[in-house]
């Protein structure tokens, strides 16, 4: 085992890179179009705010439950095939949200959709943290995470135009015949990763799930991931209809909003890697949710505002949102021992995932609609929810960055499983 601190990447750590990224991309596409989709859905399915917040969290609900159940085998397998299993049974689910044509089967859908597609997040976090040093995580963070701007940049602009060609179930196609393509190549590039199996355990599933569970650094980092989904998850749902109906965008304009915001994260991201890799990643994270802070207060109490103003904002609040995934993302998966990666990852995915899906479910109760078309009432309670949550979450990330410097103090090689 040879310790990498260098700051180049081989070919094939570049070829993992593209790869999780591709698949980070079908499932955050998946997930991410249901925002732009909310205002066609809420108008086409008659749905109240509080149903359009059901079929949001039915995903993030059943993914977080699903990560739990597998997070006691997520060490006992080797990732590459797992990623398989768990990709192809969320390439299904996707299927059947095409085909779904009334509510409840839309809601059926995106259960099964959320019990694969949760754990795949995870497992591409154990892959990353096996295969790069943590010297190297931020900067690989920071690509995989450009899949939430590329999502926002081609997929949920081109999702929304096939949505107006052929109705909004098209996006949901789209994402099938990227997820599939992506599968092939995976099958055929990626090596077996299997160096975690040869580490001594002797502990089942489920005692190996207790005992990730029961460490008290991993509760830590277990909390923070979940305020800060929270925090992160709330705003979304109604993104689409609060641009709509209060602030006087127009549905032909949605595609290039989005366009916009993606395209800002594919700048930002790359650059806040970096950083995260040479400075302090709490500080990143700190200055990252403070602005984020300030932004969701604006941008919440806007009224009707010029197309620009309204993607000027929409730029600098998500300025903050990404900037605080990277850093945060990078230190808590520095906390968990090596033979511990998959099932902490599972566990910290599961509780975002939850985190999440109890986000959009408290969003959905807190704001309101007097009826089809009109604008939605007390969404700016929403982002002082979030300014509370930030702050705590601030408080957890500097003990999850304590823990990850005495680790770090203990045993300066930061090494990955294996270097290829």
């Amino acid at each position: 085992m040879s310790e990498q601190k260098t700051s180049t990447f081989t070919s094939y750590q570049k070829l993992v890179i593209l790869l999780l990224a591709l698949t980070q991309f079908s499932v955050i596409l998946d997930f991410m179009v249901m925002s732009p989709l909310g205002d066609i859905l809420m108008k086409s399915l008659s749905l109240s705010p509080k149903e359009f917040a059901v079929v949001v969290s039915a995903y993030a609900l059943s993914a977080g439950v699903s990560g739990l159940l597998t997070a006691g085998f997520a060490d006992k397998f080797d990732r590459k095939k797992l990623l398989l299993f768990f990709y192809a049974g969320f390439i299904l689910g996707t299927v059947f949200c095409g085909l779904a044509h009334t509510y409840v089967e839309l809601v059926a859908a995106r259960i099964i959709t959320g019990i694969f597609g949760g754990v795949i997040s995870s497992i591409g976090m154990a892959i990353i943290t096996d295969l790069f040093s943590l010297q190297q995580r931020g900067r690989v963070m920071g690509f995989v995470q450009m899949a939430f701007g590329a999502s926002q940049v081609l997929g949920v602009p081109i999702g929304l135009y096939l949505a107006n060609l052929w109705g909004w179930e098209a996006p949901f196609w789209l994402v099938v015949g990227i997820a599939v393509t992506t599968a092939f190549f995976i099958a055929i590039k990626l090596r077996p990763v299997t160096e975690h199996l040869f580490l001594k355990k002797e502990k089942t599933a489920l005692a190996h799930l207790w005992h990730t569970v029961k460490q008290k650094k991993h509760r830590i980092g277990f909390t923070s991931t979940a305020l800060l989904s929270i925090g992160g998850f709330m705003m979304m749902p109604f993104g689409s209809a609060f641009a709509v109906n209060n602030l006087g965008i127009t549905e032909g304009q949605l595609p290039m909003l989005f366009m916009v915001a993606g395209l800002s994260s594919l700048i930002i991201l790359p650059m806040i890697g970096k950083l995260s890799d040479k400075i302090s990643k709490l500080k990143i994270f700190t200055v990252a949710s403070l602005w984020m802070m300030l932004m969701c207060v604006i941008y919440t109490n806007l009224s009707v505002t010029p197309f620009l103003v309204v993607i000027l904002i929409n730029v600098l609040m998500m300025m903050g949102v990404m900037s605080r995934m990277i850093p945060s993302q990078a230190l808590t998966s520095a906390i968990p021992e090596p033979q511990d990666r998959g099932a902490f990852m599972s566990i910290n995915t599961s509780l975002q995932q939850i985190a999440g899906g109890v986000a959009s479910i408290a969003a959905g109760l807190i704001v309101t609609s007097k009826g089809k078309g009109q604008p939605l009432e007390h969404y700016d309670m929403v982002a002082y929810v979030i300014v509370v949550i930030s702050i705590i979450s601030i408080w957890l990330m500097g003990r999850v960055n304590k823990i990850v410097e005495a680790k770090t103090t203990k045993m300066p090689s930061s090494a990955p499983i294996m270097e290829h």
